[in-house]
């Protein structure tokens, strides 16, 4: 969602790099380009007025280290500026009193808040809570049959309604359903407009006397702009929100609400929307995000998907099996669903420090998500003999393997030849044998969307990413110099 703005602060991170030092010059021109871009952005005028200001005011006092260029110290005052604006620090749900606690979701109709409650309620199961769904939306029967269909997907309880029950005497009904049932949260999804109506706040205005919620929760789209900022001004004034989550991050919007609605409403973003799946539902870090805004990726929000995806008893596991020798196209298979946890390639890159924009780059960045679809097609199509000894695959079974997978026989051999390599890989890393290293990047290469990525060489565009790259390699002549060189050497310790 930040790419833009993100470019347009690279462009000037550039600009400043080939500065001796700060002044009042070099940075109202860093400033004004800064200040074109957030507008651009979409972010409220008297955010962006506010922000460069007081970065203006804190790079002109700032005295430069020895080791800090201008670039550095202007880029950490930035990201320091974009933190608070954001929020300043996590927001965590407040879940105090007595069980069931009631979170309430309001918004526009469209704007995510039936998915919200789902992927709210997956949220809290992780964290070990139990969760209690129930629609208040007698306007919008669609909308109850939703959340009830995404609750049995989720394996949760599901309070049904009745269609002739008033919102209020459903959420009544609900929360002592869910104590019944031994929940301690109940998550409200209420009726949404096409806009902001005194009927509609009046009918929020009823439920939330009726089970005075601990949180009540704006479902704002991210695309929508500075409307989302109107819109969470106009319900904080009525219901007193608690929080907002961001709906639909991961399009094309520019960022302007998730960089105004702290400071214009007050009321901090607690979650964000990163997707159409149930768990893509993450909890907004403000000073992750505005490292991600200035191409510094997030390396904690990456460990954190890491640890959902795969488990600790399970590496351990895998590494036993690798030790062992007993690795199979069963674990293979299992490996892949684990990767595909993890979401995109271009989101993952995103993340990585240095590789926020290596994915347009790239000629097709979705094309290992594509290639791991195929290879896990080619797997089910084989026997469970064959997924545990893949040497008995003879000509004749491969044909059978590629005719119900749909793909051809050379595709099922570079499978089992990928298939190889990673094993063989692994077994350089358990080993710890010498060597061991080249032969693993020679076998990277060979993986599906890995060696894609072996001619890109360097970060530029990155500030302070020169350099972090692999250095250069010799030329081809210089290498087939050092071999002649060091057989003549051979040749004469022989003598």
């Amino acid at each position: 969602m930040f790419d833009h703005l993100t470019d347009r602060l690279r462009g000037v991170f550039r600009n400043l790099g080939g500065q001796a030092r700060l002044d009042e010059r070099n940075v109202q021109e860093g400033l004004r380009e800064v200040r074109l871009a957030l507008l651009e952005a979409d972010v409220n005028f008297r955010v962006v007025k506010d922000f460069t200001e007081a970065v203006r005011q804190r790079c002109m006092g700032l005295e430069l280290g020895r080791n800090i260029t201008p670039t550095q110290r202007f880029v950490q005052v930035v990201h320091e500026e974009l933190t608070a604006i954001l929020g300043g620090e996590t927001q965590d749900l407040r879940l105090e009193g007595l069980p069931p606690h009631v979170i309430m979701l309001v918004g526009l109709q469209g704007s995510g808040k039936t998915t919200s409650a789902a992927k709210l309620a997956h949220w809290l199961r992780e964290r070990r809570h139990k969760p209690y769904l129930v629609s208040a939306d007698v306007y919008r029967p669609a909308a109850i049959e939703q959340l009830a269909v995404l609750a049995g997907q989720l394996g949760m309880p599901c309070f049904p309604p009745a269609p002739e029950m008033r919102p209020e005497d459903i959420a009544a009904r609900a929360m002592q359903a869910a104590k019944e049932a031994g929940c301690d949260v109940l998550l409200l999804d209420t009726a949404g407009r096409l806009h902001i109506d005194q009927p509609l706040m009046d009918e929020l205005a009823v439920i939330k006397a009726r089970v005075r919620p601990e949180e009540i929760l704006l479902a704002a789209d991210a695309m929508t702009g500075q409307e989302a900022v109107n819109v969470a001004e106009a319900f904080d004034q009525r219901l007193g929100l608690t929080g907002v989550i961001l709906t639909k991050m991961d399009g094309d919007a520019r960022g302007g609400a998730a960089l105004s609605i702290k400071s214009v409403t007050g009321k901090s973003v607690k979650f964000v929307g990163m997707g159409e799946r149930i768990p893509e539902l993450e909890t907004f870090h403000p000073e992750r995000v505005a490292g991600r805004i200035l191409g510094m990726g997030d390396m904690l929000t990456l460990l954190e998907k890491t640890q959902g995806a795969i488990q600790a008893e399970e590496a351990e596991e895998l590494a036993a099996k690798f030790r062992r020798e007993a690795f199979d196209l069963e674990d293979f298979r299992a490996n892949l669903r684990r990767i595909k946890k993890l979401g995109s390639l271009e989101g993952i890159m995103k993340l990585i420090p240095g590789l926020g924009g290596l994915g347009r780059k790239l000629e097709d960045a979705s094309m290992p998500e594509k290639e791991m679809v195929v290879m896990e097609a080619v797997i089910n199509s084989m026997t469970p003999e064959e997924r545990s000894n893949p040497k008995i695959l003879n000509g004749s079974r491969k044909l059978r393997v590629a005719k119900g997978s749909g793909v051809s026989v050379a595709r099922v051999n570079q499978l089992l030849k990928q298939f190889e390599g990673m094993r063989g890989m692994m077994r350089e890393v358990m080993g710890g044998k010498k060597g061991g290293l080249g032969k693993i990047r020679q076998s990277l290469g060979r993986l599906p969307g890995i060696g894609g990525l072996s001619g890109l060489a360097g970060l530029s565009g990155v500030p302070g990413a020169e350099g972090r790259g692999q250095a250069p390699g010799p030329s081809r002549s210089a290498a087939k110099k050092k071999k002649k060189l060091r057989k003549a050497a051979r040749r004469r310790c022989k003598k």
